[in-house]
């Protein structure tokens, strides 16, 4: 698998905003939220999450219907549609 290109875009005192780009089958890699965190999806998709327990379920993203979550998950998220996908990720450091 390849990896998402991450791009961040702001990086303060109070939130990190990281512009992701998956090509089908590209991977985050497994990672830990440390903050609460918005997802807004730019384009439609589907990814497939996987827990560190080894729990795995798909999400099918709608591009402008965002959505949040709370800190301290630990997954990895994995484009597994069939074209290219991006998304913005708000982390709320404060």
């Amino acid at each position: 698998m390849s990896d998402a290109r991450p791009t961040v875009q702001v990086d303060d005192d109070r939130v990190r905003v990281t512009r992701w780009d998956f090509e089908p089958g590209a991977t985050t890699g497994r990672h830990r939220h440390e903050y609460p965190y918005v997802v807004v999806p730019v384009i439609d998709g589907r990814t497939q999450i996987t827990t560190a327990d080894g729990e795995t379920s798909y999400s099918e993203l709608r591009s402008g219907e965002s959505y949040a979550r709370a800190a301290g998950s630990t997954h990895e998220v994995v484009n597994a549609g069939e074209a290219a996908l991006t998304f913005v990720e708000i982390e709320l450091k404060g």
